[in-house]
């Protein structure tokens, strides 16, 4: 996240010069800790039919349980990593996962949509200093590179599952306790995680002044609100998109996002350098991300109401039900480092998008039919197969050629994309299932499964435009095989080290 070549508290050694024997017990505890991060992320979607039906959330707005935490962590992330540099990584993971554990009880409490909304968003902002705190202790702690392989391998492996656990830790505690219990379960992990750091993890922190662009979080993150809150209000009526104050919300947002761009080209203490987004492959990588995640994203979310609300499945049944997404993205990502220095990220990249859109648009024919392995099943492995050829390559993209002072914003930006995607998604493609549904209803009011049949495919129809448009930036952005596979070696000194994927939200 900055520039400045000075670390302090150098992890890896003891005073005697001697390798720290603590570093692997550090690792599982850094590892715990986003683990915490990645499966809050996807636990939610299968709580959240319940959590709806028990504070009485409204169609139109229950998309905001996903998006508030996914636009405060994808807002802020820049920033935290920047003030976990600067501040002391370790003291920023310590601080952040107090934060985090906080905010899930209070969502855990939740007695109305505001309060449950709220712990959200509180949970984004402390995942936004959590998660580069973390990344970059890892790359501080191993400076070998035999053993920095080994441990971004495990750190990689834990983020990986972390999306499948939380889909079957969620199915599991809301059917068999309460939802309420996919928030409260990030305390004992936070506590163990926090009691672990404590002997552990070695402070480090990156010398120079403590300058922080807060004016430019600011803005990004309330552009980001709006752009949101403008897809919202277009869904809650007939007529939406062209009501004044969805109008005014939306331009509100284009403004505070285009201030966030000029503020960048301005300011001599950036968050996001403009010269990280001229390389062309970097920059579709980046593009791609926002589309991917958009359309996945929003795919969970519907997918997950579709199986419970409309098919009947307990929340276990449903958890288990997205295992095949899961498989294939993780069977195919361990090929990839075979696979990608062969034939470089572009060709992969766009050939996993294009079998994912696929998939997206295979479930537009979805009938309301109780057989998941007809319904469900084949275009989970087309999707899931489909982004496992995209996510390695992606960050292979986005990291390949960057100058060492800036890899840690480059994987910052990588994971911010995504995120902000994802938010903007699932906002995106609950406004066409709302104004779908009561349309359907409108014609015909006793046809509520056909009415919900048709919000879904409009919804899975928007997603699969989203992937298509992923599909184009990676066949016209990319270039060839001039990125190969050998992402940037990240620098010890730096805030972040190599990306590892998002693999469910």
């Amino acid at each position: 996240m900055s520039v400045h070549p000075t670390t302090t508290g150098r992890a890896p050694h003891t005073s005697a010069g001697r390798p720290d024997r603590r570093r692997w017990l550090a690792l599982g505890v850094i590892a715990l800790s986003t683990l915490m991060v990645v499966l809050d992320a996807s636990v939610i979607n299968i709580a959240l039919p319940q959590a709806q039906h028990s504070l009485d959330i409204s169609d139109a707005n229950r998309h905001w349980a996903v998006t508030a935490y996914a636009v405060t962590f994808g807002g802020l992330l820049l920033l935290g990593g920047r003030v976990a540099d600067l501040a002391g990584r370790k003291r920023i993971m310590l601080v952040a996962l107090t934060g985090f554990a906080l905010a899930s009880v209070l969502g855990g409490l939740a007695v109305n949509p505001a309060m449950l909304i709220t712990a959200r968003a509180l949970q984004g902002v402390f995942a936004a200093a959590l998660a580069p705190a973390a990344l970059s202790l890892v790359t501080v702690t191993f400076v070998d590179p035999a053993e920095r392989a080994r441990a971004f391998g495990v750190y990689g492996a834990v983020q990986g599952l972390g999306g499948a656990i939380g889909l079957l830790l969620g199915g599991t505690l809301t059917e068999y306790l309460d939802w309420r219990w996919c928030l409260f379960i990030n305390v004992p992990i936070a506590v163990v995680a926090f009691l672990g750091a404590v002997p552990t993890v070695r402070e480090s922190r990156v010398g120079g002044g403590r300058r922080y662009d807060i004016l430019g979080a600011a803005l990004a993150t309330t552009g980001s609100v709006a752009l949101v809150v403008g897809f919202t209000i277009a869904g809650e009526s007939d007529g939406g998109w062209t009501r004044p104050t969805t109008l005014l919300t939306l331009g509100a947002a284009l403004v505070l996002l285009v201030s966030f761009v000029l503020r960048q080209s301005r300011t001599d203490h950036p968050m996001l350098p403009l010269r990280v987004l001229r390389d062309r492959n970097r920059a579709g990588s980046f593009v791609t991300a926002v589309f991917s995640g958009a359309g996945m994203f929003g795919m969970f979310l519907f997918l997950t109401y579709y199986l419970q609300v409309n098919l009947g499945y307990p929340p276990i049944r449903a958890g288990l039900a997205f295992l095949p997404f899961s498989a294939g993205i993780i069977l195919v990502a361990l090929a990839m480092p075979t696979i990608l220095p062969r034939t470089g990220p572009k060709a992969l990249m766009a050939f996993g998008m294009a079998l994912a859109t696929i998939g997206m648009f295979t479930l537009t024919t979805i009938d309301g039919s109780p057989a998941w392995l007809g319904g469900t099943l084949l275009p989970e492995l087309l999707m899931g197969v489909g982004l496992g050829f995209v996510f390695t390559p992606m960050n292979s993209a986005a990291l390949t050629g960057v100058d060492p002072a800036d890899a840690g914003v480059a994987s910052a930006v990588l994971n911010a994309t995504q995120q902000l995607g994802g938010a903007f998604g699932v906002a995106l493609l609950n406004t066409f299932y709302t104004t779908t549904t009561r349309a359907r209803l409108g014609e015909n009011p006793s046809d509520q499964l056909g009415a919900y049949l048709a919000g879904y495919r409009s919804a899975f129809l928007a997603a699969g435009v989203l992937f298509i448009a992923a599909t184009i930036t990676s066949l016209t952005v990319l270039r060839g095989r001039n990125a190969r596979g050998s992402s940037v070696a990240p620098d010890a000194n730096q805030g972040a080290g190599e990306p590892t994927p998002s693999l469910a939200p």
